[in-house]
């Protein structure tokens, strides 16, 4: 039966439609099953957010806890329904036998480009179709014999869509490519294979020169998952994205928190601020003040007391984003947003991705705590992606530049010691970070100056 059914899945024809068939189902199937638990957790976080700014006393503590871990890791948590469904759909295509197939399928390509047919499960591990891990992918490279294949795949694997960036694409795709969910994903996904083909043809024709090795595997037979199976494949895929988030993202983002609220605006500032707020009060009616101050409820304000809010809020959210602008964090993204607005991104999105040289959630995490920093209308309080999808600085453009820099820029902390231990040197480490971060910072500048050009 196997046999038979390989006639027309890995049929040199067929099987490449019907594969991109498979991972745009899987795609479809998560972001539509995904979407409302997905809301729940935004809710309940907001929520979460909402008490804690009701009972927790004005200073530093509620701004680490509503800022720094709420707003923070509560953006990487709320993903968690899109990481579980997305472990599932890849747990049954790999307990099914289908994943060993699209190996074989995907050999020929690899030989053209200089790797060896084994370096596509390392790649799959990585997250070749999405919600893998570059670790271990990483370390599935051992199953190759020729040192320079190898070597080819331990520097590419990286490339692929692993669970870390998944909530990255998922935050930017849900905010201004909504409408086309699961191809924007397929797009992502063909040019994280491709981007990693080219870079490997590179490397095997310049500083990793050598002949390519024959490349032989046996086919599993087709078996169909078991509802156990899978559940235990989800869950401790899953568990182990929320034991990071609670662990290693919960302590960079009060790292991050404290970088981004130290040291605070000076008091000159301050009351230049506060003067100004001064000055709009005094403009109206004591009554006016009294009503904004009374109402319980936004829609019950005249037309004055509605104007006397919205500038006091402006004032509140310049005010924010000076405070931002002075910490440790906001000098350094402030410091490189000459060189980084060529690929369109801003002082903030800067923090955020120097948060992601050491895990790729903390973009997304650092996001949410330097937007909810600056957010100064707790009425107004909307998700990441609403915040994004709103803001000025940033555009469908603006969000495929970061979605390219985000999939080839430097591996995550862990994964470039793992590279330079399979590699026996730490020169290669060092190199996939310098490499990869220049060429998806090259890759993201030609993207968005092109679609500048071209008026998108």
């Amino acid at each position: 039966m196997s046999d038979k059914i390989d006639k027309i899945l890995i049929n040199r024809f067929v099987g490449p439609i019907i594969m991109i068939v498979v991972i745009m189902a899987l795609y479809h199937f998560t972001f539509t099953y995904s979407e409302l638990p997905v809301s729940w957790f935004e809710t309940f976080f907001g929520w979460i957010g909402g008490f804690a700014e009701k009972y927790i006393p004005d200073g530093l503590l509620k701004s680490l806890i509503i800022s720094g871990i709420i707003d923070g890791v509560g953006g990487v948590l709320g993903f968690v329904p899109l990481i579980m469904f997305m472990f599932f759909g890849i747990a049954f295509l790999e307990d099914s036998g289908y994943l060993a197939r699209v190996a074989f399928m995907l050999d020929r390509v690899f030989r053209f480009f200089g790797l060896h047919g084994s370096s596509v499960m390392p790649f799959i591990i990585s997250g070749g179709i999405a919600g893998g891990c570059a670790v271990p992918g990483i370390m599935a490279a051992r199953t190759l014999k020729s040192p320079r294949e190898r070597l080819a795949t331990l520097l590419t694997a990286p490339f692929m869509n692993c669970g870390a960036k998944l909530p990255i694409f998922a935050l930017l795709v849900a905010a201004f490519f909504a409408e086309n969910e699961a191809m924007v994903m397929l797009i992502i996904t063909a040019i994280a294979w491709l981007g990693a083909l080219i870079v490997a043809r590179v490397l095997r024709s310049s500083v990793i020169k050598g002949e390519s090795t024959p490349f032989v595997m046996e086919l599993p037979p087709y078996r169909l998952p078991t509802i156990k199976g899978l559940l235990i494949h989800t869950w401790e895929r899953t568990w182990q994205y929320i034991k990071k988030a609670g662990t290693v993202i919960l302590g960079i983002s009060i790292l991050l928190w404290a970088l981004m609220t130290f040291p605070a605006l000076p008091d000159s500032q301050v009351v230049q601020f506060e003067a100004q707020r001064k000055t709009i009060i005094n403009a109206v009616s004591s009554t006016v003040v009294s009503e904004l101050e009374e109402a319980g409820d936004i829609t019950q304000l005249s037309d004055a007391a509605l104007s006397l809010k919205e500038k006091l809020i402006k004032v509140n959210s310049q005010e924010a984003e000076a405070a931002l602008r002075h910490s440790a964090a906001g000098r350094v993204g402030t410091a490189l947003e000459g060189l980084s607005s060529l690929a369109g991104f801003d002082w903030r999105t800067n923090i955020a991705l120097i948060g992601g040289f050491a895990a790729k959630e903390v973009v997304v995490s650092t996001l949410g705590t330097a937007y909810s920093l600056g957010e100064v209308d707790v009425e107004d309080a909307s998700s990441l992606s609403d915040t994004l999808a709103a803001s000025p600085v940033w555009s469908p453009l603006v969000a495929f530049s970061l979605i390219i820099f985000t999939i080839f820029y430097a591996p995550c902390f862990v994964s470039v010691i793992c590279i330079a231990r399979e590699s026996g040197s730490w020169k290669w480490g060092a190199f996939s970070m310098v490499f990869n971060t220049v060429l998806a910072f090259g890759l993201s500048v030609l993207v968005f100056q092109v679609g500048r050009v071209l008026g998108l």
